[in-house]
């Protein structure tokens, strides 16, 4: 029996890649324009850090990560997302210390979760996602979001707009709290076990429940926008206002409360309006206390992530195709012996140029060589006989024009140079 592909994974072959390298540089443009710099952390890190930074009693924790035992017997996790990675290096780091306040990072990786594979959603999925720490200013939760709104108009999405919400600070979440464990609690037997042990843990929670979330208790559940006290109240209305300013379409939804525990003030998600796509496609919010719990000093936080199959399983929705073009500057095309021993020195002095360029490896007939060069989605052919050799000289044929040239073999680069 033959090994193949993991259940919840995918190949991503040459053709779709491309699409994959659009996206990134897209994201790559966008965050140097907002002044975010790159980061890179492990694939794995101790379990310890996620269930800390991300919370015990969310899904994730319990029921979604790849955990498993070293050769030292320690337990180590496939992280199954980049925000808990991207605190721990900060703290690890002391970049708290660094000048040039507040700290603005990216990151794109993959992530690893373990759930029931679907379009668009799979156990490795590509994240990218921005993190910034250090400020309290309303306006850097607007710029987060912002960010994520300039993002999906750049891969032309129309229908992906950002749902907002507030969980307030700790005192208007600790009276939300006892205010969802009175509503909830009388007919907490009717919810699954996860709501039901929950309910004293983390009752936020029971509102992210896709089992129960057709209970008619879901939608008598109290808001929390009810529940903020005036610093809270008064952060948010901040927060909306930047967004009006920017002329960003936004809507209020005080059932958003996201599935990871350590959002506070800013919470929101990005949602299609697309009929029959009923998934984010990125989510996100401000995390105060999060670096003081995973051990650093008492930072302020706010980020987001997109997942990448998400946004391609959106667009696809939309119908949007993206300006990928798979091309070659030159192909090399040789008539005879001589003139093929010839040839690798040319795709080198190209090569080296910056220009991309290839040739037959296969021995194949003049005609097939031209196929080879109609495949490639070459530009320019370039066709060396042993005659041309001798004179120091090569046909270079314009596929787009037509136009054949005979060029001097010392002047191939210049003249290619100037017609791309």
């Amino acid at each position: 029996m033959g090994v193949h592909i993991p259940r919840g994974t995918q190949d991503i072959l040459p053709g779709d890649i491309e699409i994959w390298q659009y996206i990134e540089e897209k994201a790559r443009n966008l965050c140097r324009r907002y002044h975010y710099e790159e980061i890179r952390t492990p694939i794995f890190e101790h379990t310890e850090l996620f269930q800390r930074g991300v919370g015990e009693t969310t899904d994730i924790v319990e029921k979604e990560m790849y955990t498993f035992k070293d050769r030292s017997d320690r337990s180590l996790t496939l992280r199954p997302e980049g925000t808990a990675s991207v605190v721990r290096a900060y703290i690890d780091n002391k970049i708290y210390g660094q000048p040039g306040q507040p700290t603005k990072l990216y990151y794109i990786g993959p992530v690893f979760r373990y759930e029931r594979p679907q379009k668009g959603r799979y156990r490795q999925f590509e994240q990218f996602g921005i993190e910034a720490f250090g400020s309290r200013d309303p306006a850097i939760d607007a710029e987060v979001i912002a960010m994520g709104v300039d993002f999906c108009r750049e891969l032309g999405l129309k229908k992906a707009k950002p749902i907002i919400n507030s969980l307030g600070d700790m005192e208007s979440r600790k009276a939300y709290r006892e205010a969802l464990i009175a509503h909830f609690k009388p007919q907490i037997n009717e919810f699954c076990d996860d709501c039901q042990r929950r309910l004293d843990q983390n009752p936020l929670r029971i509102l992210d429940c896709k089992k129960d979330q057709n209970h008619e208790l879901m939608k008598t559940a109290p808001s929390i926008l009810e529940y903020l006290n005036e610093d809270s109240a008064v952060f948010f209305e901040r927060v909306k206002q930047y967004l009006d300013d920017m002329n960003i379409e936004y809507n209020v939804d005080h059932t958003l409360v996201r599935g990871l525990d350590y959002y506070n003030h800013t919470a929101f998600e990005f949602v299609s309006e697309a009929e029959g796509f009923t998934k984010s496609i990125s989510g996100g919010g401000r995390y105060n206390g999060l670096v003081e719990e995973i051990g650093g000093p008492d930072t302020p936080g706010i980020g987001f992530a997109f997942s990448v199959e998400s946004l391609l399983a959106l667009m696809e929705e939309e119908g949007i195709t993206l300006p990928v073009e798979k091309t070659l500057d030159c192909y090399f095309v040789s008539i005879g012996d001589k003139a093929k021993e010839k040839i690798p020195s040319l795709l080198y002095r190209l090569r080296g140029a910056g220009l991309s360029a290839d040739k037959d490896y296969l021995d194949k007939k003049v005609k097939a060589q031209f196929k080879g060069a109609d495949r490639a989605n070459a530009k320019f052919v370039a066709v060396l006989g042993d005659d041309e050799l001798e004179n120091g000289v090569i046909n270079v044929k314009d596929l787009a024009s037509g136009e054949q040239q005979e060029v001097a073999l010392d002047q191939l680069v210049q003249y290619i140079k100037e017609r791309l």
